[in-house]
């Protein structure tokens, strides 16, 4: 079966996979989605449960990618090199949390910049740069981030000869470390920009990132492309590690279980939506929001709408719009673009939608959601690591304390996979916050990585929000000029 891609807004003639992934946004400001979903065969979900990670990559990639647009050699090439470098051996790895019950912790932390945005981006990166050399042509990567995407994406740009990368983020609302992994990397094709006076934090970044990829001349003009989850390629990659982590728990291949996911840009979590909908067995998933809780309000409420942010300890989810919940409607309503392109112009226009009964019912199909404040963090971050010396990070005990909230929920000997998203050495301050005071920090919230980052000058612009699509486009034009 040959899958195209079709927008989330139906506006748009159905394209082939490098398409959508070199030009990120639809052309008419919707996302890409496959035509359909593929359904995978039983004797595929048994033979998949014995493969190790990159193996296991390439056979669910291969179903959405054509052998016309990667060969198979070449495609084996690019997941090789894109997960080669990675501190486990396995990519991902599991740990049991025996004082949770029937509790995993899936870290997908292991990556060059300690986040599990490196487990997608090191592939999307290098099947643009392959596709670019291909085509002879170089694009600019302009993407918004509140903490760790921009890391993830500048680390994997490094060296690439067809492609810049310009990851923006609100200067002051994320970690000092994940900041520097960007500023002090020092690399000619990679440009960070520190925007300040966004009171909105990264949402402030998107709706701009949103309207210079609307214009579709300017895009053209500056050869724009996104690596952020709007990036069809992101959220697929990231359906791998939801079949990898359930292989590894379960005691037999019929068995559900629950995956809690910390939640900001839903991209991560429709990456277990799309994992499920391709016949992984899940009993549940939990949306765990901090107290930017639009997802939560969503599937607890049936109201979508976007309020004030709230800056919070996890900040790499402080998130008031979370984009790929769109894709996520985009299927829950039967693929009806027209109804969509209607719901995302109401947002638009009144910054809130109400969604109907049909469609709540829908969304609500195997999706719990809780919302964690800051006490509630600290406490589980200091529980977890007084009961068993395990440090986890703030948007990891996020989806911890939301699976112990609604476990009641789920059957009595349901297993639950919580996804750690960042190594806790990203967030030394957090981590003393919810230790006892005066306690020294334990070795597990460092990282040499990050100590060298913090010797290094650090490199970057710096623009205002009112002024930062003229400023972004004078220095894109600068520098392609060179």
């Amino acid at each position: 079966m040959t899958i195209n891609f079709l927008s989330t807004r139906g506006g748009i003639t159905p394209v082939k996979f490098d398409e959508a992934i070199l030009q990120g946004f639809a052309p008419d400001g919707g996302l890409f989605v496959p035509n359909s979903i593929p359904k995978i065969s039983k004797k595929q979900f048994e033979d998949w449960s014995k493969l190790k990670f990159t193996d296991l990559a390439f056979e669910l990639l291969s179903i959405f990618i054509e052998r016309s647009v990667i060969p198979a050699e070449d495609l084996e090439k690019i997941i090789y090199d894109s997960f080669s470098s990675f501190a486990d051996r396995e990519v991902v790895k599991i740990v049991p949390l025996n004082d949770f019950g029937n509790t995993y912790v899936m870290e997908l932390f292991h990556g060059a910049t300690l986040s599990f945005k490196d487990v997608a981006m090191g592939f999307l990166i290098n099947v643009m740069d392959y596709l670019l050399k291909q085509r002879n042509q170089h694009i600019n990567i302009v993407l918004a981030t509140t903490g760790d995407t921009g890391p993830a994406a500048a680390w994997a740009s490094k060296n690439k000869q067809n492609i810049d990368c310009w990851p923006l983020y609100p200067k002051g609302m994320i970690s000092e470390q994940q900041e520097r992994q960007m500023t002090t990397l020092n690399e000619p094709n990679v440009h960070p920009v520190g925007v300040v006076n966004c009171p909105d934090g990264g949402d402030d970044l998107d709706l701009v990132l949103a309207k210079l990829f609307s214009n579709n001349n300017l895009k053209k003009k500056l050869h724009l492309s996104s690596v952020n989850s709007i990036n069809w390629c992101r959220v697929m990659v990231q359906a791998v590690h939801y079949f990898f982590g359930y292989y590894q728990i379960v005691d037999s291949l019929d068995e559900k279980i629950v995956f809690s996911v910390p939640t900001g840009a839903f991209g991560n979590m429709f990456g277990g939506y799309l994992a499920r909908s391709m016949g992984l067995p899940v009993h549940s998933f939990i949306c765990a929001n901090n107290l930017n809780q639009t997802l939560h309000t969503a599937f607890s409420k049936g109201i979508f709408a976007k309020k004030d942010l709230i800056e919070t300890k996890s900040s790499a989810i402080d998130i008031v719009v979370p984009y790929n919940f769109w894709r996520f409607l985009y299927f829950s309503i039967g693929a009806d673009g027209n109804k969509l392109k209607e719901m995302m112009d109401e947002f638009s226009d009144k910054g809130i939608i109400k969604l109907d009964t049909t469609t709540l019912t829908s969304i609500r199909n195997g999706f719990k959601s809780y919302s964690i404040n800051d006490k509630e963090t600290f406490e589980t971050i200091r529980q977890i690591y007084g009961n068993s010396d395990y440090l986890v990070d703030p948007h990891t005990a996020i989806a911890i304390a939301a699976s112990e909230r609604l476990k009641n929920q789920f059957p009595e000997k349901c297993k639950i996979m919580c996804l750690a998203t960042a190594h806790p050495a990203k967030f030394p301050d957090v981590i003393k916050d919810s230790l006892q005071p005066g306690e020294k920090l334990p070795d597990q919230a460092k990282h040499h990585s990050l100590d060298n980052a913090s010797q290094l000058t650090e490199n970057l612009h710096i623009f205002d929000l009112k002024s930062l699509q003229n400023d972004l486009i004078d220095a894109i034009e600068l520098n392609d000029k060179r």
